[in-house]
């Protein structure tokens, strides 16, 4: 028989069948826990990532990307060589006539030993200056805000694709028992533009997914024992469920049956796990008045404390997202909340997080899914805001591994383009993964003929920021 009529007879369900091997990789799984699919390529620097995502597209131009030029020509025309070629989002507000500079209208202080430039709405996260690695001249690959999200989040614009907590927890597992490897806060006034797609698993196992955490109550829906219901028959009725999903997956092989036997058992573990997470009435008053958390309230200051007790207990990755960054309209009155918002309890996790001795083995990532435009959008009388811009902002980094106090990157007078290098988002996630001790080229998996990776064909580990 040659080898081609071998590996069409021969498939992996008939070998998980016929071989009789099926139980037992289920039981090896068991022993091993997730770290059975750890692999890392070299000494890791960090440990844990908590990514804190603020939807909606922060304007670096407010915030951290200093331009006194800007200022200077504020309420002149754009100069059309800028304009030239470029594409973004609602280009029909800019048809009328040529859009005008608008300069920021927020105080900038150099601050820490650094003399990192942080805008006065940041007064918190000013105070952390010395801890933080700045990057500028970011950039994306799309204006609109759901695909951009995702591309943020999973590498490409397309949905289908695992999200980097996803690839992180597929590559080397979490040293958590009771809890998911991969958990999602959110907070603000919705959800996220792209939803579950922006921490699914894609082609990867489902074990892999990300699971929202509730701030309140049962973490998550669904988790307690419902009523009449005792310990000894959840017990025995979870191992009757096991007993008939290993019996399947001994016949088929089919790798998500194994996920959902591993989401029976980590969901009966929850059940007292879970609570005594999201319980932070027990974190000192001192912690709860520095985070500016309250038990019970859904809140970005309660989601921070909660991402911090996460990583405490060993969950590979955090996912915070606050939806509440677009400000089309006014750039104003909605960005000074908004920055209210996150300010001190952004801060007050970095500092947390380094009096405890965990920052050191753990990344901190702030950033949106792309900046806003140099440029003023007038959509109401009397208010002006800013549109998208995928070609140039900021975000920063803090924790393990990273040269801090540092700002890398650099773009124009009048913040539109990169003058210094040009740092793709590809390039900030093959970073994170080089922290965490992966190769982003060699972590792989082999989906519809092809191996797919989160960096696609692209990225490079930005070797001048790392320590």
């Amino acid at each position: 028989m040659n080898p081609e009529t071998v590996n069409k007879a021969i498939t992996r369900r008939h070998l998980f069948r016929d071989c009789g091997v099926g139980a037992g990789k289920v039981a090896l799984l068991s022993m091993l826990g997730e770290r059975a699919f750890g692999a890392r390529h070299h000494a890791p620097k960090i440990e844990n990532v908590i990514y804190l995502f603020m939807a909606g597209a922060p304007s670096h131009l407010e915030l951290f990307d200093y331009k006194p030029e800007l200022v200077k020509w504020d309420g002149k025309p754009t100069p059309e060589s800028l304009l030239k070629g470029k594409r973004f989002a609602f280009m029909d507000s800019f048809s009328k006539e040529t859009p005008k500079l608008l300069g920021t209208r927020r105080k900038f202080e150099q601050r820490g030993k650094s003399g990192m430039w942080i805008s006065e709405l940041l007064p918190h996260i000013a105070g952390v200056a010395d801890d933080l690695t700045m990057l500028h001249s970011v950039c994306s690959e799309n204006f609109n805000h759901g695909p951009a999200k995702l591309f943020a989040n999973t590498g490409s614009f397309r949905p289908g694709r695992p999200a980097i907590g996803s690839w992180v927890t597929y590559g080397i597992g979490s040293e958590s028992k009771n809890l998911p490897g991969f958990v999602v806060l959110q907070s603000g006034p919705r959800g996220p533009r792209g939803g579950a797609a922006l921490w699914g698993s894609g082609f990867l196992p489902t074990s892999y997914q990300g699971i929202p955490f509730l701030p309140a109550g049962d973490p998550i829906l669904d988790l307690s024992t419902p009523k009449g219901v005792t310990s000894d028959e959840q017990r025995q009725t979870l191992d009757a469920i096991g007993d008939l999903n290993r019996s399947r997956f001994s016949d088929t092989g089919d790798e998500e049956i194994a996920t959902r036997i591993g989401q029976y058992e980590m969901a009966y573990r929850m059940q007292s796990s879970g609570p005594e997470l999201i319980d932070i009435s027990k974190e000192s008053k001192e912690t709860m008045e520095k985070y500016g958390a309250q038990p019970g309230k859904a809140s970005y200051a309660n989601n921070c404390l909660l991402a911090r007790r996460l990583v405490e207990r060993g969950v590979r990755f955090v996912q915070l997202y606050h939806a509440d960054w677009d400000h089309h309209e006014d750039i104003s009155k909605p960005l000074d909340a908004a920055c209210r918002d996150i300010d001190q309890a952004t801060a007050a996790l970095i500092s947390d997080l380094k009096q405890r001795g965990l920052l050191e083995k753990t990344l901190v990532v702030w950033s949106g899914e792309f900046g806003r435009t140099p440029m003023g959008e007038v959509r109401e009388k009397g208010k002006i805001g800013r549109n998208h811009h995928i070609d140039s902002f900021s975000l920063f980094m803090a924790g393990g591994g990273l040269k801090p106090g540092i700002s890398f990157g650099a773009s124009d007078e009048l913040g539109f383009s990169p003058t210094d290098e040009k740092i793709e988002l590809h390039d900030l996630h093959a970073t994170i993964l080089h922290l965490l001790g992966v190769d982003h080229l060699k972590l792989t998996y082999r989906y519809q003929g092809r191996d797919f990776r989160l960096t696609d064909i692209k990225g490079k580990v930005l070797q001048k920021i790392l320590a």
